[in-house]
C-alpha cells in the first residue's frame, strides 16, 4: 500500500490506516530517532541546516490530525510506503521538489518522485543519484588516507616478523621473510567501500551518464584502488560498519561512507521486494528551497550560514562589544545600495509578524529601507519598501 501526503499539513489519522505498520515506525519519532534506525537524511542533521533540528518529527500527533514539516521524501516498511511531496504541488506530479533536486543537488533530469515505473527500486534510485553530490563533497578534502597493515613475504625486512607466516611459507627456508609492517595508505576499507559503489552504480542503465557528474573524483578513485576485486564486497562492507569514521575532518567522509553502505546493502538484501526492512530518505524543504534561491544570488549576494557559522552579523555594539548574533539568509555585496533577502519556504498568506518583525530587524540593522522576502509560491518574488 502507497499513501501520499504533503509536507507542513495536517492530514487525518484515518488515512493512515493503510500503512499502519509504518506509520507506527515514524509518528512522534524525531529525526535522530529515526536515522538511526535506517533513514538516511539530506542534509546532515545540524551540521548543514539552520531549520532542521535533530528533535523534529515527521509525523506529529495532534488530537485526531498527523501534522508534517518541512521534510519531504520516501519511506517503506515491508509493502507499506509513504511519499511525502511538497505543499506547493497541483496534481500528482511533484515537479517542484524535482526541479530543487536539480538545481541544488544536481540531480538527472529523468528523476521523478511520483513515478509508477519500478516503485520498489524508488528509494534505491534515491540513494544513488545523491552519491555524485557526496562524492565532490567528499573528495575536497583531498583522498582518504589511514594507516594499514600490509603483509609482505620477501628479502627486503622493514617490519615485525609474522613467526607463523613465515613457517608456512617459507619452509625451506630460500631467503625471504615474511613480515607485518603498518603504512599510510590511499587504497583502505573506506576508498574500498567507494570504488565497490562506483562499480555497483555503473551496472544501472543511467549509471554512466550519473558518474559523469563527478568524472574526475571517480577516476581517481579507480586508479587508487588497485586491490578492488568484487568478491570482497561483503568483507568491505562489515569493516566499514565495524569502523565509522569519527575524525570531525572527514565528516564529509564519514556522509559519504554512511550512504555508500546503505547503497550496497540496499541492493545486497534487496530492500523493497519483500525484505522486512524500514527505509528511507528524506529532504529538508527549507534548506532546499533557500540553497535555490542562493543559485540565482550568489554573485551578488553573501549567503551567511548559521551551523557553520559563515557570515555572522550583529544587531548592537556596546562599549566596543558586538551583541545579538543573527544570520540574515541574504546579505547584498554592494554595501553603498544595501539590501537584505530572506528566503521563506511558505505560502504568502503565511508570511506574518514573525516574519516581518525579523526583516525589520535587519533592515534597521543595516540601515536600509528595502527589504526582499523571496516566497515559495509560484516562484514569486515580493519586494517591501519602507520609508
Amino acid at each position: 500500500m502507497e499513501l501520499k501526503i504533503r509536507d507542513n499539513s495536517s492530514i487525518n489519522k484515518e488515512k493512515f490506516n493503510e500503512i499502519s505498520n509504518l506509520t507506527r515506525k515514524i509518528s512522534d519519532k524525531t529525526l535522530e530517532q529515526l536515522e538511526k534506525e535506517g533513514v538516511f537524511v539530506f542534509p546532515e542533521l545540524i551540521r548543514e541546516s539552520d531549520d532542521l533540528t535533530r528533535e523534529q518529527m515527521i509525523l506529529q500527533s495532534l488530537n485526531e490530525d498527523y501534522i508534517s514539516s518541512n521534510i519531504m521524501g520516501y519511506l517503506g516498511y515491508k509493502e507499506e510506503k509513504l511519499i511525502i511531496k511538497s505543499r506547493f504541488v497541483n496534481g500528482n506530479k511533484d515537479y517542484l521538489f524535482k526541479y530543487l533536486l536539480e538545481k541544488v543537488i544536481k540531480f538527472p533530469n529523468f528523476i521523478e518522485l511520483s513515478t509508477d515505473l519500478d516503485k520498489d527500486n524508488r528509494l534505491f534510485d534515491f540513494l544513488i543519484f545523491l552519491f555524485p553530490y557526496y562524492l565532490k563533497r567528499a573528495m575536497r578534502k583531498g583522498i582518504y588516507k589511514i594507516y594499514i597493515e600490509n603483509k609482505y613475504n620477501d628479502i627486503n625486512l622493514k617490519g615485525k616478523i609474522d613467526i607463523n607466516r613465515h613457517i608456512q611459507k617459507n619452509t625451506p627456508f630460500v631467503g625471504n621473510i615474511a613480515y607485518n609492517v603498518r603504512e599510510f595508505s590511499y587504497d583502505n576499507y573506506i576508498i574500498e567501500l567507494i570504488r565497490h559503489t562506483i562499480e555497483l552504480i555503473k551496472k544501472k542503465s543511467y549509471g554512466n551518464k550519473l558518474l559523469r557528474k563527478s568524472k574526475e573524483e571517480v577516476a581517481y578513485i579507480i586508479e587508487t584502488t588497485a586491490k578492488y576485486q568484487y568478491h570482497n564486497r561483503r568483507k568491505i562492507i562489515i569493516e566499514n560498519k565495524k569502523n565509522p569514521i569519527k575524525h570531525s575532518y572527514y565528516t564529509e567522509y564519514r556522509d559519504l561512507q554512511r550512504l555508500c553502505i546503505m547503497i550496497l546493502e540496499y541492493k545486497e538484501h534487496d530492500i523493497g521486494h519483500g525484505i522486512d526492512e524500514f527505509h528511507g530518505v528524506l529532504f529538508d524543504g527549507a534548506w532546499l528551497w533557500e540553497e535555490y534561491i542562493n543559485t540565482l544570488l550568489s554573485e551578488k549576494f553573501y549567503h551567511p550560514k548559521n551551523k557553520s557559522r559563515i557570515g555572522s552579523q550583529h544587531l548592537f555594539t556596546t562599549n566596543n562589544r558586538k551583541t545579538g548574533l543573527i544570520y540574515p539568509d541574504f546579505i547584498s555585496i554592494d554595501d553603498k545600495n544595501r539590501i537584505i533577502a530572506d528566503a521563506k519556504y511558505k505560502p504568502v498568506e503565511n508570511i506574518r509578524n514573525r516574519d516581518y518583525l525579523q526583516v525589520l530587524a535587519y533592515m534597521f540593522r543595516f540601515m536600509q529601507k528595502k527589504d526582499i522576502i523571496y516566497i515559495q509560491k509560484k516562484m514569486k518574488l515580493k519586494i517591501k519598501n519602507y520609508t
